[in-house]
Formats: structure tokens, C-alpha cells, sequence
């Protein structure tokens, strides 16, 4: 009996190996009839949507796994033969089911795209897309969702979304061309990755990277309802964006219907603002040399406005909070917002967006007011301490604006150096050139301060004092605007002293004949009651109003002209007996000087002084 039954085993499993070696023998030459190969046209075109044309004969590999492998791909549109085909692959890699291949079906899990070339027309939509499909499993599988949105666009009803098997799509060296018309422009190209949609109503995920504008890109997408994205609705996803110029990270709510909307929250950075606008391509141009910046918070809007909400900035090595607003309905794009930072360099905070004078080569360099007119610009900021080069406040007020041709930057409230500061830089165009101005009114500041902030050399004064310049130019560098300036200055001293002035030496100098160095009569410091001095400017030289000083019993005055570009001198000056209130006439010694030379080593000469005395 035991021996009967052995044998009958064997012979049962003698008869499946045999079967199975048959059927593995029969899988090529069955898959690669003409009726599978026609089967395997008709299975992709079903899902696309599109004319599938296998040029070459598939061949067929059954071990490990039975796959297809098909040469020369082309996706057509229906209807359109001698059209560009919307896609094209010099070989796809299908994996097959056995079991369907043998009923001369065809179903596979799997698909490779080897070198395939896909082309986006330019419409009006907001970016290129492929060309239109009549229908497809995914186009009626879309439609379907639709219906689903629209009974119900908060909440579609994700059980009755179609729930077809897709699988897996894989490319490798591919590329991506935009067509307007019969020109053909590359977009990206080295693109590999792998899409992964198990089934329609499954997330989809997409992981690619390639060369987008010369630069290495790696992206990842995911989609919790893709079907409900792609019909119109919102669906959460996770979008990141990886390359040397710019870091992206989205995770939200999409919707991609109408003008589109996302509601999340976003993190961007990049190490240069100045290679991101060259790497975009926008027609904004980028400013002076810019470091690295970076924006995290709620993004909220759509393709015509974007907020950010919660904002969290860093520019240039400057955090900041606040609200951003990005606009772009109008004829150029506009960014408005409020933002408050901790601390704030301002050079660098202007250079994001224009040519300032923040270093030595932007002040020898032309100035580029192009930007003016490409961008709109509207912030209102604060910092709780604020540098502009050798120059430091606290508790600042400020605003920046780009419009028309405008660039303006306001410091509406600040303080420094003990007292208040407020100024103000602008500069557009009139007359077919650049104007430029630049305003300052400083109260009770402690010029003691700002000598050791400037490094002023003597003579200089120590006391409070208001200050309070206006100078107009027209430029077309920086490094012009003294020479052409013409405006006012004006400056009044209280108490105090002007350092590097010995009075007494001087006065004793001035009584012996011929000139002599300033620097000689340096050792002391002049006491002072009071001091003001007003000048016009104009063309490069300061004439000088009004210069006087009191102290003590004398008055102190000056006239002349200060070529400030050259940074000479040309004043007469005196020192005379005070004249004070109720007296006819001052009794003392009088010395007048003329004062030349340059700003480092000016002279003094004696002169022959008039009688009337100063009040």
C-alpha cells in the first residue's frame, strides 16, 4: 500500500514540474505573440489615456521574475499621428504577472522607464503641462473624485473613491522638454526616480532628483488623496525641494483648482539671495552681495498672494519675526509686511534688495536702480539694536520701500549715542539720471559718543548736541554723492569742550609772525558755553554761515569754505572779547587767523583783526 501511494506521489509531482516547465517554456513565445503585444499597448494606453506604440518586439525574461522588456516607446495623442509624442522611452521594463500572461492577459505591478523624454506644452495654465488625454483609468478615476468633491469639498467621501491597482513607475536618465509651439526648450534633464500609487485611493509618493538650470535638484512629494488633489479638492502634502541654492519643505493642505491654495507650514533657506534670483530666473535683479537667508512659518494664499504668517526671518545673520505678504497681481511683484528683530545690521539688511553702499566695491561700482522698478517693496521694521557700519542704536523704527522707481529707507525713531536719531536715504530717478538724498536729525547726542564710534581724530567737540543735515545729489555711484551734493548742515553745541584745542597757546602763537601746524597747539581742551555752526552746501565745498563758540569771556568765530572732497580748508577765523547783553562795547584782546591746509595738518596763519567784538 505504502508503495502504491509513493508512487502515486510521484507521479503527481513529476506531472506539475513537467506542467511547470512547460508553461515557463510556453511564457516567451506566448508574450510575445502579436495579440500580447498588443494586449501590452492596450494595458498602458488604458491607464494614460494615450495612443501606446511598441515599435520593437517585446522580449520576454521569466526568471527571476517574468518581465517584459519593450523597446522604443512613444505615447501619442489620439487623433494627432504626425504630433510630437507627449512621451517617449527608449526601452520600458514591464513586470508581469505569469498567471495572466498565460491567459494572454496582461496586468504588471511594475514599470521602468529607461531615457524617457516627456514634453509640456505652454498653455494658459500657471505652468506647463502635457498635452490632453481623451479618457484613461486615471482620467475616469479623476472624474469620479470630482463628482465626489463637488457634492462635498470640505470632506469628500474617500471610501467611494475609485480603487483601482496601479503599482509602481520608476525612471532613469530621462527628460523634460517645454514646448511653445515647434520650439522645444530643456527643462530637466539626469531626472531618476521613482513613483509609487499602489492604488487610486492610496497616498502617492514621488521621490526624483536631476538637473534643473545647472543646478542638482532632489524632490520629494507626497500626497495623502491624490485623487482629491487632482480633481480639484484639498489633500495634505509633503513637499520638499533640495539643492544647492535653495532648501524647500512644505507640509500642508494643496488644492490645485482655479488659481490653486496652500495652507501649511514652510521652511525656506538658502546660503545666497543674489544665486537664487539668477537661479529662478526671475526678471528681479539680484542686489549686492547677499549671504544667507532663510523664512519658516504658516504660508497661506494662492498663485496671486502668499502670507506668512508667524514668520520666523533670518537675513544676512539677522533674526527676525513677523508678517510677509507677497502680491502678484500687479505688474511687478510686491512685498509688504512688518517684521521685529533682535538685532539688525542694516547694510546688510538693504543690500537684499538694493545696491547700497554696504561696502568698498559698492561704492566705486554704478548704481543699478533697475531693481526699482521690478520689485515692490513696503516693510516696516523695529530691532531692539541696530548697527550701520561703525554706527550702533537701539529701540529702532525703520521702514523700507521699492516702488516706481523709488528706493527709500527711512529711520523714522532710534536712539544713539544718549540722544534720539532719525534719517532717511533715498534715491530715484529725475532728468535721465539717479537722485539721491540723504536726510539726518540727531537731538541730545553725546559727541564724545560718536567721536569714539567714528574715531574721530582732534579737534572735535565733547558736548550734547543737535544735528541736522539735508544734501541732494545726482549720482551714478556712490562715491559721487559728496561731490555733487548741495544742502545744508547744521549743528548746535551746549556745554562742553572741543578736544585738541589749547585756547592760550594759541593766542600766544598767533601773537608771533609767520604760520604754523595746528597740531602745535593741540595739548589742551577748549571750554565751551556754547557752539553753532551753519553751512550751505554746494558742488562739493561747505561755506560756512554761521561758526561760533563761547568761551568764557571769549567769543570764538569762523568763516570761509571747507572743499570737504578734497578735504581742505580756506577760513578766517577770530577770537575776540564776548560781548554780553547790555554792554555798548567789549574791552580786550582780539586775534584774528586765517586756517589751511588739509583736514590731517591744517595751518595757521595770523592776520589783522577787525574791532568789532562777537556776542
Amino acid at each position: 500500500m505504502r508503495s502504491r501511494r509513493a508512487r502515486r506521489g510521484i507521479w503527481v509531482v513529476a506531472i506539475c514540474v513537467v506542467t511547470l516547465l512547460v508553461a515557463l517554456a510556453a511564457l516567451p513565445y506566448v508574450a510575445s505573440t502579436q495579440i500580447v503585444r498588443n494586449r501590452i499597448a492596450q494595458e498602458i494606453g488604458s491607464w494614460t489615456g494615450y495612443r501606446v506604440v511598441l515599435r520593437g518586439t517585446p522580449r520576454i525574461d521569466v526568471w527571476p521574475v517574468l518581465r517584459a522588456d519593450l523597446a522604443d516607446v512613444a505615447f501619442l495623442e489620439w487623433g494627432k499621428p504626425d504630433a510630437p509624442p507627449m512621451l517617449q522611452a527608449e526601452r520600458i521594463e514591464l513586470d508581469l504577472s505569469a498567471i495572466a500572461a498565460l491567459s494572454g492577459d496582461v496586468s504588471f505591478s511594475k514599470m521602468v522607464l529607461v531615457r524617457p523624454r516627456l514634453r509640456l506644452e505652454r498653455t494658459d495654465a500657471p505652468i506647463p503641462l502635457p498635452a490632453r488625454t481623451r479618457g484613461g483609468r486615471i482620467t475616469r478615476a479623476i472624474n469620479a473624485a470630482r463628482a465626489l468633491v463637488e457634492a462635498n469639498p470640505a470632506a469628500p467621501d474617500a471610501a467611494l473613491m475609485p480603487k483601482d491597482t496601479l503599482g509602481t513607475v520608476e525612471f532613469v536618465d530621462g527628460q523634460i522638454v517645454t514646448a511653445d509651439g515647434d520650439e522645444e526648450t530643456l527643462l530637466v534633464s539626469d531626472m531618476s526616480g521613482r513613483a509609487g500609487w499602489p492604488s487610486l485611493d492610496r497616498s502617492l509618493t514621488i521621490a526624483a532628483k536631476g538637473v534643473w538650470r545647472g543646478e542638482n535638484v532632489a524632490i520629494n512629494f507626497t500626497a495623502n488623496q491624490p485623487l482629491a488633489l487632482f480633481a480639484g479638492g484639498n489633500a495634505g502634502v509633503d513637499f520638499s525641494l533640495v539643492s544647492a541654492p535653495l532648501t524647500l519643505d512644505y507640509d500642508g493642505l494643496v488644492t490645485f483648482s482655479n488659481s490653486g491654495f496652500i495652507d501649511g507650514t514652510t521652511t525656506l533657506s538658502s546660503p545666497s539671495l543674489r544665486r537664487v534670483l539668477e537661479w529662478s530666473q526671475t526678471e528681479i535683479s539680484p542686489g549686492s552681495a547677499v549671504g544667507a537667508a532663510s523664512v519658516s512659518g504658516r504660508v497661506i494664499g494662492d498663485m496671486s498672494r502668499l502670507k506668512f504668517e508667524d514668520a520666523k526671518i533670518v537675513l544676512g545673520g539677522n533674526p527676525g519675526m513677523g508678517v510677509i505678504d507677497f502680491s502678484f497681481t500687479g505688474p511687478v511683484p510686491s512685498v509688504t509686511g512688518t517684521l521685529a528683530f533682535k538685532t539688525l545690521d542694516i547694510y546688510t539688511f538693504l543690500a537684499a534688495f538694493s545696491p547700497s553702499p554696504g561696502g568698498a566695491i559698492a561704492w566705486d561700482e554704478d548704481i543699478d536702480t533697475s531693481f526699482a522698478n521690478e520689485l515692490g517693496l513696503d516693510l516696516r521694521l523695529s530691532a531692539d539694536k541696530a548697527t550701520a557700519g561703525a554706527l550702533s542704536m537701539s529701540r529702532v523704527a525703520a521702514t523700507a520701500q521699492v516702488r516706481d522707481g523709488l528706493a527709500a529707507f527711512d529711520i523714522s525713531d532710534a536712539t544713539a549715542f544718549g540722544g534720539t536719531v532719525q534719517a532717511g536715504l533715498r534715491i530715484e530717478p529725475r532728468d535721465g539720471g539717479k537722485a539721491a538724498q540723504l536726510r539726518i536729525l540727531a537731538s541730545d547726542i553725546d559727541t564724545a559718543q560718536l567721536e569714539n564710534a567714528m574715531q574721530l581724530s582732534p579737534p572735535v567737540p565733547r558736548a550734547t548736541a543737535t544735528v541736522s543735515v539735508i544734501l541732494d545729489s545726482n549720482v551714478t555711484a556712490w562715491r559721487d554723492f559728496l561731490s555733487k551734493a548741495s544742502g545744508s548742515v547744521a549743528v548746535k553745541l551746549g556745554p562742553g569742550t572741543i578736544a585738541g584745542i589749547d585756547l592760550p597757546a594759541f593766542l600766544a602763537r598767533t601773537r608771533q609772525s609767520g604760520f604754523f601746524p595746528l597740531g602745535e597747539v593741540s595739548g589742551g581742551n577748549l571750554p565751551i558755553e556754547s557752539a553753532e555752526l551753519k553751512a550751505t552746501v554746494a558742488k562739493g565745498v561747505a561755506r560756512l554761515d554761521v561758526a561760533k563758540a563761547i568761551s568764557g569771556d571769549r567769543a570764538i568765530s569762523l568763516t570761509g569754505i571747507v572743499p570737504y572732497v578734497g578735504r581742505g580748508l580756506a577760513l578766517s577765523g577770530m577770537v575776540a572779547p564776548r560781548r554780553l547783553a547790555g554792554d555798548a562795547k567789549a574791552s580786550g584782546e582780539v586775534s584774528a587767523f586765517f586756517v589751511g591746509g588739509s583736514w590731517s595738518a591744517p595751518f595757521v596763519s595770523p592776520m589783522l583783526p577787525p574791532v568789532e567784538p562777537i556776542e
